[in-house]
């Protein structure tokens, strides 16, 4: 039993994870990463609100406006 040991995330190694951003930045491309992960910040806050009951926030709707905002400009 050695010091060694290794960092994994269930049956995920490193090299595993290194291919998997690889693979999302090819296909999505690197300005639309920080879109992807601000959409998906938005729906895991909106389910988790959705399951307390709550209604949308104030500072989503000005964050999904800006998001719409920054689509249609990238479209032009």
């Amino acid at each position: 039993m050695g010091l060694e040991q290794t960092v994994t995330l269930g049956f995920l190694g490193v090299p595993e994870i290194w291919i998997i951003v690889g693979v999302v930045v090819l296909l999505f491309g690197g300005s639309r990463i920080p879109k992807l992960a601000r959409s998906m910040g938005l729906g895991i806050t909106e389910f988790k609100k959705g399951l307390k009951g709550e209604g949308a926030s104030d500072e989503q709707k000005r964050l999904e406006g800006e998001t719409q905002k920054e689509e249609e400009a990238s479209k032009e």
